[in-house]
C-alpha cells in the first residue's frame, strides 16, 4: 500500500464520520493509510447502523448459474472461461436449466444469478428466450447479466442500450449484478482486461438500467496490481452514481456493494501478484462501507474469505452474508471454494451475534420455513 503523510489527523476524519458526515476521497484514502483497523471498525459499523437494523443480518438463498463458458473476451483473471473453439465449452439447456431451478426452489431459493461468457454464437432470441423461460416459464427471479453481456445483447438486437434492457426486462430479467466492475479504472482495466470496455461503457449499462426502474449491485474485485487510491476511485465513480439516482426519484439504483480479493489460482497471475490479506480485505470493506453512505447494504465476501472473516467482516460494516452459493463455478475455478446450506448460514450469523434473515435479490425480505 503507499503511503502518504496525512493531512488530517484520521482521528478528526472519523469523528466526522461518527457525526454523521460525508467524506472525500482525500479523507479516505488517509483513512486506508494511516487509520487503526479497530478505529474503521467501529466508524462502520456506525454507518452500518445508521442505515441498517442493528441486530439483523440478511442472506440470499440463490444459485450462481454459467449459462455458457465459451468468452472471447480473454480477461486474464478468469479461469473459468474457455475459448470458442474449445471441446470443453458448453451452452445449458432447457433441461439443465430446468433441473437446477427445480434443485433451487427445493431448498428455498428464490433467484438464479445468471452470466456467461461473450460466446459469438448466440443470438438476440437466445437470451430473450433464455429470461423468459427461466422467469415466466420457471416462475424464478432472474438477477443476470454483467454489463459486457448487455452491450453484447445491444449489438446483437440493432437497438439502442436502453431499448435492449427495456426488453430484457420486458422478458422477465428483474436486477442486474455488478459482474465485470473488476476496478473502475481505465489503466488497470486497459491492463487486466483490454477487450472488457472502459469504465464509461460499464457505468452506462448500469445508468441505462437505473433510468429504467431497474436494481443493480456495485460490485469491485481488488488485488490485482492496483493502489488503494485506484479502489477509492471506484468507489468514488459508484457513490456518484448512486448519488444521480437517489436525485431522480425512481427505485432504479444500485442495491448493494461487494468487494472480493482476486483469486489468482489457474490464471496467468498465478505467483506473480500476492493474495490479499483478510486484515487488508478488513480495511477495503470498511472503508467502503464509510465512503459509500449512499448504499444501504454492504456484502460479506465469505466465498472468498472463508466463513471465519465473512463472520468478522459482520463487524466491519457489512449487514448482509450475500448467498448461500448453491453452485459457484468462477471463483472455485480459481481454487476457492466454500459453501453452506441455510442451517448453517444461520449459524455462522448467529455465532457471530447477529440474528438472520433471508431476503430475496433486491433485498425483500422472504418467510423461509422455520423462521
Amino acid at each position: 500500500m503507499e503511503h502518504v503523510s496525512p493531512s488530517v489527523e484520521p482521528a478528526l476524519i472519523l469523528d466526522s464520520v461518527m457525526a454523521g458526515k460525508r467524506i472525500t476521497e482525500a479523507e479516505a484514502l488517509i483513512l486506508a493509510q494511516h487509520a487503526d483497523l479497530h478505529d474503521l471498525g467501529i466508524a462502520a459499523r456506525t454507518v452500518r447502523n445508521r442505515l441498517n437494523d442493528l441486530q439483523r443480518v440478511s442472506y440470499v438463498v440463490d444459485r450462481n448459474v454459467n449459462y455458457t463458458n465459451i468468452c472471447q473476451i480473454n480477461c486474464s483473471f478468469c479461469a473459468f472461461h474457455v475459448q470458442p473453439s474449445s471441446s470443453n465449452g458448453y451452452v445449458l439447456t432447457k433441461e439443465e436449466l430446468r433441473r437446477k431451478v427445480e434443485e433451487t426452489k427445493s431448498v428455498g431459493g428464490t433467484g438464479l444469478l445468471i452470466q456467461g461468457g461473450v460466446h459469438p454464437g448466440l443470438s438476440w432470441d437466445f437470451y430473450l428466450d433464455l429470461v423468459r423461460f427461466l422467469n415466466h416459464e420457471l416462475g424464478i427471479w432472474v438477477h443476470g447479466f454483467s454489463p459486457i453481456e448487455i452491450r453484447k445483447m445491444a449489438e446483437l438486437s440493432g437497438q439502442s442500450l436502453r431499448k435492449t434492457l427495456e426488453d430484457l426486462r420486458d422478458a422477465g430479467l428483474g436486477s442486474l449484478p455488478g459482474g465485470g466492475a473488476e476496478i473502475l479504472v481505465d489503466r488497470i482495466r486497459r491492463k487486466i482486461s483490454p477487450k472488457k470496455g472502459d469504465v464509461a461503457a460499464w457505468l452506462e449499462v448500469m445508468e441505462t438500467a437505473h433510468e429504467i426502474g431497474m436494481m443493480t449491485t456495485g460490485t469491485m474485485m481488488f488485488g490485482i496490481g492496483e493502489s488503494f487510491s485506484d479502489r477509492i476511485e471506484h468507489l468514488r465513480v459508484l457513490r456518484e452514481q448512486q448519488d444521480r439516482a437517489i436525485q431522480r426519484g425512481g427505485i432504479g439504483r444500485h442495491t448493494a456493494f461487494a468487494a472480493w480479493p482476486f483469486q489468482a489460482g489457474h490464471t496467468p497471475w498465478e505467483g506473480k501478484i500476492l493474495k490479499p490479506t483478510d486484515v487488508e480485505y478488513l480495511r477495503t470493506i470498511s472503508i467502503a462501507r464509510i465512503y459509500l453512505d449512499n448504499f444501504h447494504h454492504i456484502q460479506s465476501s465469505w466465498v472468498t474469505m472463508g466463513h471465519k472473516v465473512g463472520q468478522l467482516a459482520l463487524h466491519y460494516g457489512c449487514d448482509d452474508m450475500g448467498s448461500l452459493m448453491i453452485e459457484e463455478n468462477v471463483v472455485s475455478s480459481a481454487g476457492t471454494s466454500y459453501s453452506v446450506n441455510r442451517a448453517e448460514m444461520d449459524r455462522m450469523i448467529r455465532s457471530a451475534d447477529f440474528d438472520p434473515w433471508q431476503r430475496d435479490n433486491i433485498y425483500r425480505p422472504v418467510l423461509a420455513e422455520g423462521h
